[in-house]
């Protein structure tokens, strides 16, 4: 094995600790070919795709990515922004705020954003950790309820990078955060100041990612996991049962996914008569296309058609100050017994000045 990371070791750079945030990926601009390169390597992971290789192969190389990315790009388009991909520009606003709010409680921790997919990359993100000395890492996957196909995902992405490390940094990680009060609370928060802007609809839909059925049968523990945070957010907003609805959203491929689908359950809504809804997305904690092209475009085309008036978006929490304020609580937890008090940081900068000097005074090089 090629081990990468091979940076003398420098006495006198005192050891950080630092959060790695991890969000899925996208595509580096809404082209086929763009599109492309980033499903191949989206779904040839085998955590997401659960087929055999052999058999996966040829399907992904000719149907999949012969069809899709084109179909994909027009999609991407449809929601890019001036700075570029919704979910990057979400997730780097994301970093930096907890960069903020964390230094404001006199916490000393280096926050660098990671994709699973697509840049920029868990490797590059080590590069960065190495450089800055951070020997204690904490693992922040921005999926609220876990699941193989992602939390676990991307713990997989980590130990590839790692396991070509010379010096492995001490690491924890964050395996959900689905009913965490913080993060329930800013969803509460921002239903309720989506209603006063808005008005209130007669449902709350609410829609997460899908996953094949054959997950949950073997063991996943992703939808009651979803099933506990609408639970809880239609707790905290005062809802009755009646008022609110759980589905799946984002089906791919011919086998059975988690039901209720989203569209098959506004098509329902609108054909018994319902006349506006307002969806929201747990799931998701920055907008994306899944929330701002399925949802907000081809879901709202899709209630409108049969039968119902409304459709609104509630937006994804992104960098919104109630859930800054819960991730920097989520990693001050997790932290505990870490020199991460900026006092404490200084102390071990002065420690290392101090080693380096007998380091050199004992034949290290300078």
């Amino acid at each position: 094995m090629r081990f990468i990371g091979t940076d003398r070791h420098t006495h006198a750079s005192p050891e950080r600790s630092a959060l790695l945030l991890i969000n899925l990926g996208t595509p580096q601009a809404p082209t086929a070919a763009a599109v492309r390169r980033y499903l191949r390597e989206f779904l040839w992971d085998p955590r997401v795709v659960e087929l055999p290789r052999w058999l996966w192969w040829p399907i992904l190389n000719g149907p999949v990515l012969g069809l899709r990315p084109r179909r994909s790009a027009a999609k991407y388009a449809s929601i890019w922004t001036a700075q570029g991909s919704p979910l990057l520009v979400n997730s780097q606003k994301q970093a930096s705020a907890l960069s903020t709010e964390l230094a404001v409680r006199g916490l000393d921790i280096d926050v660098v954003l990671a994709m699973r997919y697509g840049q920029p990359s868990i490797g590059a993100a080590f590069a960065q950790l190495r450089a800055k000395n951070a020997t204690r890492v904490l693992l922040l996957p921005l999926y609220p309820q876990y699941s193989a196909a992602t939390t676990a995902s991307a713990i997989d992405g980590v130990n590839r990078v790692v396991t070509r490390l010379r010096n492995v940094p001490q690491m924890r990680s964050v395996q959900h955060f689905c009913d965490d009060p913080g993060y329930i609370g800013a969803l509460a928060a921002s239903v309720t100041e989506h209603w006063k802007r808005n008005g209130r609809g007669e449902c709350l839909l609410i829609s997460f990612h899908g996953l094949p059925r054959r997950n949950l049968d073997l063991g996943d523990p992703y939808h009651c996991q979803c099933q506990k945070t609408a639970r809880l957010l239609a707790q905290a907003l005062g809802l009755d049962p009646s008022a609110c609805r759980v589905c799946f959203q984002s089906r791919f491929g011919s086998a059975r996914w988690l039901e209720p689908a989203t569209a098959d359950t506004l098509q329902q809504l609108a054909r018994g008569g319902m006349r506006r809804v307002d969806v929201i997305c747990p799931g998701f904690v920055a907008d994306c296309l899944e929330t701002l092209e399925e949802i907000a475009i081809e879901g709202r085309a899709q209630f409108l058609t049969a039968g119902g008036q409304e459709l609104r978006y509630v937006a994804c929490l992104n960098d919104s100050a109630l859930f800054i304020s819960a991730l920097a609580d989520l990693v001050e937890r997790n932290v505990g017994g870490w020199p991460v008090d900026a006092s404490e940081q200084q102390m071990l900068a002065r420690n290392s000045e101090l080693s380096a000097e007998l380091a050199i005074a004992m034949g290290a090089p300078r």
